[in-house]
This record gives structure tokens, C-alpha cells and sequence, in this order.
């Protein structure tokens, strides 16, 4: 993948996550030095044991299971050096970080529609056979393929365990549609389980090799991808997964559909190398081994078969029931139908779909037209080439009472249509755009309209091909998920960031604030205050007045800040009845100067409602800290702005105390302000 795509990939992933990827406890620090050694050609089993030692649960589980009746050494043994030398390095390797996986792993809820059990099945079944394929086509390092295995659905793990909206909602909103599993999760997630394993390893500095196997096991990269070196690894890798797939190891059991073996695999696979009936036995008494190994009831051949049956079936249904997908899906998918679900934020996919349809239907211009309820309206919200529409017409936008004739029937029946003026002469459409024909197709979610993709050929007078409704359908309907799709993260996204009581920003968002912040210049740096502001005595509230009254108080204090902030300041809820702002381009004077206002402000609103909190005054102490070079990080300016505030709360409370100078600098200007 180019540079630009993973920025995309990586800012898709950001959205549907709780937290940044490179927070996520999904692998723990043993495990990756233990991948590390993968790629360490001069690793020895001096390092290896190393590693084990310094983990003490872990070794004592190797011990165990190295001298259980698995392994039938001819004496106990105490040592970890020494089971290395007995089993051998890539044994121990293999088994400590099976352990490893399989402890973060396996933590599920048992009522999750996305069963990590079979996911673990899956995952050992696809490693187990992809070492052997390995060993039998005499690739160099057998090891390397079995942790690309191990870890190839990693990206499925994040989604579930971290995910905003999880890997088992997924798997229950989707049906027998014919798509693709990869297709299906990029409708529903916007990325799909392989670009969110690419981000994941990434962030975690995986080995390249294992990144290629985790991004690319069911799509071959380009030649001109830094990937495409490990074309042989990610072969194997994609072999085993779709052998696992066909007995019925699926990684989530019956909802993954059939995934496809590309040409290139078999290309790069010379598997007339390969006794599969071999292979496959081996296999089995691995995983037999692996059932012994961890005391853990795996799915038996019954209920795999019985799991492929019910898959086998819904695939030949598929057809019948979904005939409009058959008439309109291609064999390949169009970048039409793709770019929608490369972003979550419309401002980007909309004009790269618009751009991408005139690439591949050579209109001379194309217009997304987004529904507005409340004006019952159609309004051109994106148009494609952006030159080609005068500025006078970008806001453009049709009434939606006004609308008749074809373009009426286009949106009461949800059909595309061709409108030219040898039906309709008199729309008013012809004359606004200057055109004598265009394609209007509606976008839809559920049935519901959410807009109208026109185009025309108003340049070159091209006549519109009856054809293009049926083709261009798709893409509307690929539209319509990616914008209803951008909707709910939008409002996911908004609810992570703010806090529902006072609808200010929440702690999680102050903390990003000032960690953008804190990577500018020095030079804009050195203008920038955090002041805390603390609601003096807030037990009161809740104490003498009942806890609705403590919620009020929390409001005012919000409200107020909110209106005495300036745009490109920062204000949140820090936590409890701490608030915190942060002020840019101040100095001494106008940091102090602005808690004062909101001082002063939230006083006299307190004696104002002294009757809805039983004659308690509101006030708050205000704690400021100026911006110094001795702060290494910004959260020793907050702890700066805290002993300000605590400071103020000693000094009689509903005051200001203000910090300038690093906290180790004892001499630290102190300016207070008595209340009153």
C-alpha cells in the first residue's frame, strides 16, 4: 500500500476504535520480543531461554507442559535452557507464544455472536498447515509462516475486544447478501479486518514479514509494494486459510463466507509438491495435540461438517434470493464501488467516489445531492470536477414540493432515471445546469432516501446509455451505507468525546488537546496557560440539596465557561466538579484576566440561585500555570495548575492562584485574588 492509503486506513481505524491502537493490551510485551526473534537470524537459545525466565508465570507453564506425558521426556526437568535444548528452539518459541495468544485471547463473553474458541481453532489450524506446507516445499523458515498464521485474523480481535461497534455486532447484522466477508465488513465498519491488522502491526512494530501475511492474506500485494517480497509467505498463509475454510474451520464459524483462492496463490504454489492427504493428517494430529495441550473441547469433525453443510447452503441460495446483486454486482468491484468505505468522513470518500465515477463512466460531471428534512430540499453538496460548476450554482439546491415528472417518480419508487428534454422539455433542471440530459439515481439506507447522484455529459453532448442506471446502482447503494455508515461514527465519535452531563469535551479529549499542543514550536508554546477550575464545597450540593442540584451546578459552571471562552481555546469537564481550559496566544495578564471573568461570572450566578441550592453559594478556585521550558510534558503544567488550585482552596477558596515558572522552580510567582 502507498503512504497516502494507510494515512486513510489508519484514520479509518481511529474512528471505530475506543482508543489508539498503539494503547491496546491485545499483545504483551514477551510476545513481541518473541516474534522479534523470527527475524533474528543470530538468535540463540540463550536468548530464547532468556526471554521465558524473565517471565515467570509463563516459564512455570512451559515446565509444566514440557514435562507432562505430551512430550515423554526421560526425566523432569528444572531448567528452561535445558527444555530448549531437548525440544528444540522453534518447539519452545512455538509453544510459549501459542500460551501467550491463547491467555490474551481467550477472554470472551460465551453469549458474543464472534466465538473466540473457533477463532483460536482457526488460527492454530491455518499455522499448523501453513508450517507444514512450508517444510514441504522446502521454504527456508517454516516459523516465520506458522506466527504469519497464528496472527493472520488478528485485525478481527481488535475490532471485538476494541472496537466502538464489535466484531459480533457485525456478524449479526449481516445475511446471505453475496458478498464477500471483506466486502461485508467494509460496508459495516468502513475497513476490514486486514487493514485493521496492517494498522495494528504497524503501531506494534510487528516484523514486515508477519505485517505482509496479516494485510495481504486475501489479496496479493503490487508489485511495487513493499510487501510484495513475501509474496511466497503470504501464499501459503492464504492456501491454509482457504483449505481451513473448506473443512469447515472458519474463523467465525458459520457467518464467514467462502473466501476466494486467487489465481496468483496457485502461481506462486507449485502444489503438485504437496500430498495434501499427508498434510492433512499431520494437521489433525496437531490439533488433537493442541485439544490435550491446553484441556480445551475444540469443535469435533462433526459439528465442522455440519458447520460447512449450513454455509455450503446458504451460498447456493444466495441467487435466488438476492437478484439484485446478482444483476448488479461485478465479478470485480469497480473503484466505484470501493472508494466509499476507504474513509469514514464524507468530505473525502463523496468527491473520490464522484471523481472515481467519472473515470469509469466518462461523464463531464457528476453531483451528489444531500436531502435536508427540515427544508424538505435537495442540496448539491459535492459536484465533481469541483471547476465545472459555477460558483453561483454550488449552492444549488431543489424543492423537493416542487419536483414532478420523472425525477418525482425517481424518488417515490427508488429508481434510477434517464431525464432528457425530448420527455420532460420544461424541467427546470435543464435550464438551472445547462444540460439537455442527465442520470438522476437515488441513494438510499433501508429504503430511506439520504440523496440524489446526478450526472450529464452538459460538454460533450454524449448521449447517456440506457445501460448506466442499472451499472451506476451499485454504486448509490454503496453510497448510501458509506453515508449512513459516516453518520453513526460521527455520533459514536461525538459521544466519546463529550461529556453527557455538561456537553463539554470529556478528560480523554483535554488529554489529546494537549498533546497536539504540546508538539508545536516553543515559540507558540511559551503563550499558553491551563487553569483548573474546581466548584468550591460541591459535596454540599449533593449533600444538602439532593444530587440534581449538584448536576445543575456542574451545568452553570459548564455554561459559563463555554460562553466566556474564545474559538481555539479549550474547555472540558476534567473529572468530579473539576474543569480545565486551556488558552493560547496569553500571557500572565490575559490568563489572569479570563479566570477572573469566569470567576466573578459563576459568584454572581451563584447568589442568583442561592434559593435552588438552600441558600449555598456557587463558587469556584481557579489554580493557573503558565507554559516553561522546564515542563517535559504537559501533564507537569497540569500538576502545576492542581497546586495552584489546592492552594487557592487553603487560601479561603473563590480565588485565583496563579503559577508562572517550572514546579522544581520554587520561586514561583504566586498572584491570589480574595473572593469578593
Amino acid at each position: 500500500m502507498i503512504d497516502d492509503d494507510v494515512q486513510l486506513i489508519k484514520k479509518a481505524a481511529s474512528l471505530i476504535l475506543k482508543d489508539e491502537i498503539k494503547h491496546l493490551q491485545l499483545i504483551p510485551s514477551v510476545a513481541l520480543k518473541l516474534l522479534k526473534l523470527t527475524n533474528d537470524d543470530n538468535a540463540r537459545i540463550e536468548s530464547l531461554s532468556r526471554i521465558i525466565e524473565t517471565e515467570p508465570v509463563l516459564a512455570a507453564k512451559i515446565l509444566k507442559q514440557v514435562n507432562s506425558a505430551i512430550y515423554a521426556l526421560p526425566n523432569k526437568t528444572t531448567s528452561i535452557k535445558r527444555a530448549v535444548n531437548m525440544l528444540g528452539f522453534s518447539a519452545v518459541r512455538q509453544l510459549a507464544l501459542n500460551l501467550l495468544f491463547y491467555n490474551n485471547l481467550i477472554q470472551q463473553d460465551s453469549t458474543q455472536a464472534f466465538d473466540l474458541v473457533c477463532f483460536w481453532q482457526h488460527c492454530l489450524y491455518v499455522a499448523s498447515l501453513s508450517k507444514r506446507i512450508a517444510i514441504a516445499l522446502k521454504y527456508p523458515d517454516p516459523d516465520l509462516v506458522y506466527t504469519g498464521g497464528l496472527l493472520h485474523d488478528i485485525g478481527k480481535v481488535v475490532m471485538e475486544n476494541y472496537g466502538r461497534v464489535t466484531y459480533s455486532d457485525f456478524i449479526e447484522s449481516i445475511d446471505r447478501s453475496g458478498y464477500s466477508t471483506i466486502e461485508e465488513e467494509r460496508r459495516f465498519f468502513g475497513i476490514t479486518h486486514t487493514e485493521m491488522g496492517h494498522v495494528f502491526c504497524l503501531e506494534w512494530q510487528l516484523p514486515v514479514s508477519i505485517t505482509a501475511i496479516v494485510a495481504y492474506h486475501h489479496s496479493q500485494p503490487t508489485d511495487v509494494s513493499p510487501y510484495a517480497k513475501f509474496n511466497t509467505e503470504i501464499a501459503i498463509v492464504s492456501f491454509a486459510n482457504y483449505i481451513a475454510w473448506i473443512q469447515g474451520i472458519g474463523s467465525a464459524a458459520a457467518h464467514d463466507s467462502h473466501p476466494t483462492l486467487q489465481s496468483v496463490v496457485l502461481e506462486t504454489i507449485d502444489i503438485e509438491q504437496l500430498n495434501l492427504e499427508v498434510l492433512l493428517q499431520q494437521v489433525d494430529q496437531d490439533m488433537k495435540s493442541t485439544r490435550e495441550f491446553y484441556d480445551i473441547q475444540l469443535p469435533g469433525l462433526t459439528t465442522l461438517r455440519a458447520t460447512l453443510v449450513k454455509t455450503t447452503i446458504n451460498l447456493s441460495q444466495i441467487s435466488a434470493d438476492k437478484p439484485f446483486l446478482a444483476a448488479y454486482t461485478p465479478k470485480k468491484p469497480s473503484s466505484c464501488l470501493t472508494v466509499p468505505h476507504r474513509s469514514l468522513n464524507p468530505d473525502e470518500f463523496i468527491p473520490r467516489t464522484l471523481e472515481a465515477i467519472q473515470d469509469e463512466f466518462s461523464f463531464d460531471r457528476s453531483i451528489m445531492f444531500t436531502t435536508d428534512p427540515k427544508r424538505r430540499s435537495l442540496i448539491a453538496s459535492y459536484w465533481w470536477p469541483e471547476s465545472i460548476l459555477p460558483t453561483k450554482l454550488q449552492s444549488f439546491e431543489i424543492n423537493i414540493g416542487g419536483i414532478s415528472g420523472l425525477l418525482l417518480k425517481c424518488l417515490r419508487e427508488k429508481k434510477a432515471v434517464i431525464i432528457n428534454t425530448k420527455v420532460e422539455h420544461d424541467n427546470p433542471i435543464f435550464q438551472r445546469l445547462k444540460t439537455t440530459e442527465f442520470i438522476a439515481i437515488p441513494v438510499l439506507h433501508h429504503s430511506q432516501l439520504i440523496g440524489v447522484l446526478y450526472a450529464d455529459n452538459s460538454l460533450s453532448k454524449k448521449p447517456l446509455r440506457k445501460q448506466l442506471p442499472r451499472e451506476i446502482t451499485p454504486i448509490a447503494y454503496e453510497l448510501g451505507v458509506a453515508m449512513f455508515n459516516a453518520k453513526q461514527y460521527g455520533l459514536e465519535k461525538k459521544h466519546a468525546q463529550i461529556d453527557h452531563l455538561t456537553q463539554l469535551f470529556n478528560k480523554r479529549m483535554v488529554n489529546n488537546f494537549l498533546t497536539d499542543t504540546f508538539q508545536e514550536d516553543e515559540s507558540k508554546l511559551a503563550n499558553t496557560a491551563i487553569g483548573f477550575v474546581d466548584i468550591d464545597k460541591f459535596k454540599l450540593f449533593n449533600d444538602t440539596c439532593g444530587h440534581q442540584a449538584g448536576d445543575d451546578a456542574l451545568k452553570i459552571v459548564a455554561d459559563i465557561l463555554r460562553s466566556l471562552t474564545r474559538p481555539g481555546d479549550f474547555i472540558g469537564r476534567y473529572g468530579g466538579e473539576e474543569f480545565l481550559f486551556i488558552l493560547k496566544n496569553t500571557d500572565e495578564a490575559g490568563a489572569y484576566g479570563y479566570a477572573e471573568r469566569i470567576r466573578l461570572e459563576i459568584e454572581r450566578r451563584g447568589k442568583i440561585m442561592s434559593g435552588r441550592f438552600h441558600g449555598h453559594l456557587l463558587t469556584v478556585s481557579i489554580g493557573v500555570s503558565l507554559y516553561s521550558r522546564r515542563y517535559a510534558h504537559y501533564t507537569d503544567m497540569i500538576e502545576v495548575a492542581d497546586q495552584a488550585m489546592y492552594r487557592a482552596k487553603k487560601e479561603g477558596r473563590n480565588r485565583i492562584v496563579l503559577l508562572s515558572g517550572g514546579e522544581a522552580d520554587k520561586k514561583q510567582t504566586i498572584s491570589i485574588t480574595a473572593s469578593g
